[in-house]
């Protein structure tokens, strides 16, 4: 039986805030974009903000208008990465299975590791309490037999607690819970759930997976998975890169599809200047669209082996027509690349033009490398 422990740090980048500048104490603190441009969104903001009916990932013009008082604050990245590191081998010293999920949440394995450090509460008390004593940074810990329920746990004891949900007690501990707690819920997938009366976990589990299957696709027997308590076992450490992605967002909603193709073929070249550096080749390629009533779309495409700026851009000129599908303005546009391979220049062996391609866009990745992105352009997509 696997044994997974998540670690999340309490409002990370406002606790970090708070390091730097003890006066933020007890005040509410919001992260993110400026409130005066009234772009963007909030990156974190503090339990005295949240009262205000603030939260992650609100567009700041509405979290101004909840809490005009607050306290808004750009932030200190470079600050959250060195204590994210921190945090990282402090844990590292109780298990090197470390998944680190994102600056501020790390699974850990401790399958088979029970008789070694006995009650895992106890460990978990440990480690939180560590990480308190020589980080001050607050944290919530979920254990359980997956990832889903270790980091549902965790958010079910927020601010600084720690949730345990025993093998076998998984369905239990989710049927009571409202359907946004599972991961991957948004605010569309919500609204269809509830439009065929599903409120609660529960509602989801007494369903067949045939339903969901036929119902949702894919998405809807994962999230049916899900809710029966199941859930990957598998860390992935974080230097395996699993994705790159580059997004925009305007100041002003645009409908121009011109100017949307013109800024996707601009992130179109940044990423794929971060696909040659780390020697990738993409075989997945996706593009999101949030319009300015905040609905986000993406669209996906498997395409052979590539790093090349131009075939990818083909791609993503194609997905963005799919995508664009609303007559609504468009707030956010953004490229991701994913499923990398190695590069190899056997793939090209027999093909002049193509090698020489190849190594025309290395050759630009390197100088841009040394003398800046903007060094190299290119016009006229």
């Amino acid at each position: 039986m696997s044994l997974i422990l998540y670690l999340d740090l309490d409002s990370f980048f406002v606790s970090v805030e708070r390091i730097l500048d003890p006066s933020l104490r007890g005040k509410p603190v919001i992260v993110g974009a400026d409130p005066e441009q009234g772009r963007g969104v909030v990156a974190a903001c503090s339990y005295e903000a949240r009262e205000y009916g603030l939260h992650s990932a609100m567009p700041i013009k509405e979290a101004y208008r909840l809490c005009p008082h607050g306290i808004y604050l750009h932030g200190h990245h470079k600050e959250y990465e060195l204590f994210s590191r921190a945090v990282k081998r402090l844990l590292e010293k109780y298990t090197p299975q470390i998944e680190q999920a994102s600056v501020d949440e790390f699974y850990m394995d401790f399958s088979g590791l029970k008789k070694r450090y006995g009650s895992m509460f106890e460990l978990a008390k440990k480690m939180q309490r560590e990480v308190w004593q020589k980080l001050s940074l607050p944290a919530s810990v979920g254990i359980g037999s997956n990832k889903t329920i270790a980091k549902i746990g965790s958010d079910y004891a927020k601010p600084n607690g720690i949730t345990y949900v025993l093998p076998g007690m998984e369905k239990e501990f989710l049927a009571p819970l409202p359907i946004e707690t599972l991961p991957g819920v948004g605010k569309v997938m919500q609204q269809k759930l509830n439009e065929k009366g599903f409120r609660i976990i529960a509602d989801i589990a007494r369903m067949t997976a045939d339903y969901f299957a036929t119902a949702f696709g894919k998405a809807g027997l994962n999230l049916w998975e899900k809710a029966n308590g199941r859930g990957s076992e598998i860390l992935i450490p974080r230097g395996v890169q699993k994705s790159i992605s580059k997004a925009h967002t305007y100041e002003k909603d645009v409908i121009d599809f011109t100017k949307m193709e013109s800024t996707l073929f601009e992130l179109t070249a940044k990423v794929c200047q971060s696909l040659r550096n780390l020697n990738l080749q993409t075989t997945v390629v996706s593009v999101k669209l949030r319009y300015s009533d905040f609905i986000t779309v993406t669209r996906d495409k498997k395409v052979k082996p590539t790093d090349d700026d131009g075939e990818i851009f083909e791609t993503v000129r194609r997905l963005l027509k799919q995508a664009y599908s609303r007559r609504v303005s468009v707030r956010l546009v953004g490229v991701k690349l994913s499923r990398f391979v190695e590069y190899s220049e056997q793939l090209t062996l027999f093909d002049e033009k193509a090698a020489a391609r190849k190594r025309l866009f290395r050759t630009i990745t390197k100088i841009r490398d040394k003398y800046g992105y903007s060094s190299i352009g290119f016009y006229g997509f």
